[in-house]
């Protein structure tokens, strides 16, 4: 009896330190709003680890070069730049030099907007990279300010603002190449910022195309699996709304308003990360929006059968087809 007395007490004891904590930390984000902010970001979670950013080829790119550009001063962004696979054999050994010169190369450009987590070496996001350039597109991707070997500090300001410079930079290098911005997930977010600023100074892209996308940011933490607070009394007040305080709002419901250009929305109905309903959420906002009545906007979902979830469509034997 004593014995099972004293391993209740220590349970007892467990459990209330455990609800001492549960409660204690809303009124902790509360109080640091930076808190919540590098939740969103997860920009110091480097996955996979130990790889050199700086040699791409170590993850299967041999036709891929590595760039340092600076978007602003005290900034510097590590940026990936993958060719087309038919000029494959031509890359070998090229310098930084050559790599710019073949964006003038008849071939289209992706500009690729990561999520938050990991860096640009990714495993799914190195996997797409080769897709796409078996398709025939050069793929520039990049680490926004904090991520990866990037120097600064995050903020969804300074995110719009490197991939502003990267497009530019793009632009600057690519003649009449079509240029297409793809986002995914937090990158999405990314994505439309760019591209409703690119339309309003009236040098839209050639067609955005979004990954798992959101409505915006308040929506996804809150429909968010990983969200063990939900139902936690003043859950907006508590989490939500310092993530606001932080400037973070990543409104893409409110950005595809004012975007004039193709719109493709891609969407696992199997995603456990950003739920299915707000991607077509967001594309049934796009399709009525006034801004779109003279371009085409396009929802393809895919089944939960296929388990492509929030990482893995670009595993689609059809997605050739979707992109032409």
């Amino acid at each position: 009896l004593y014995r099972r007395y004293g391993l209740w007490f220590r349970l007892r004891k467990l459990i209330i330190w455990l609800l001492g904590v549960y409660i204690a930390i809303p009124f902790l984000v509360k109080l640091c709003p930076a808190i919540q902010a590098k939740l969103v970001f997860l920009n110091f979670v480097r996955v996979p680890y130990f790889i050199d950013l700086k040699r791409p080829q170590d993850q299967g790119l041999n036709h891929t070069c590595n760039y340092y550009l600076q978007p602003e001063e005290d900034v510097t962004i590590g940026v990936w730049h993958t060719v087309p696979a038919a000029l494959w054999k031509n890359a070998r050994g090229k310098d930084q030099l050559w790599f710019e010169d073949a964006l003038g190369s008849s071939h289209p450009v992706i500009l690729y907007l990561h999520g938050n987590a990991g860096t640009r070496g990714g495993d799914h996001r190195v996997e797409l990279y080769k897709v796409l350039s078996s398709l025939g597109y050069h793929v520039v991707t990049f680490d926004y300010r904090g991520w990866g070997d990037s120097i600064g500090s995050p903020s969804e300001r300074g995110m719009t603002y490197d991939a502003l410079h990267v497009f530019d930079w793009i632009k600057a290098r690519s003649g009449d190449n079509p240029v297409y911005i793809w986002g995914h997930s937090l990158g999405t977010g990314v994505a439309t910022n760019l591209v409703r600023r690119l339309c309003e100074r009236e040098t839209p892209p050639d067609a955005l195309i979004l990954e798992s996308p959101f409505t915006n940011i308040r929506e996804e933490a809150r429909s968010h699996p990983f969200s063990i607070y939900r139902y936690f009394p003043g859950f907006d007040w508590f989490f939500l709304d310092p993530i606001t305080t932080s400037g973070i709002k990543f409104a893409n419901d409110e950005n595809v308003k004012y975007i004039s250009c193709s719109l493709l929305i891609l969407h696992a109905e199997d995603d456990p990360v950003v739920p299915f309903h707000l991607g077509k959420k967001l594309y049934n906002i796009a399709a009525t929006s006034r801004s779109f009545r003279d371009y085409k906007v396009q929802f393809v979902p895919f089944h939960t059968d296929l388990g492509y979830r929030h990482k893995y469509i670009y595993r689609s034997p059809e997605l050739p087809r979707i992109l032409r």
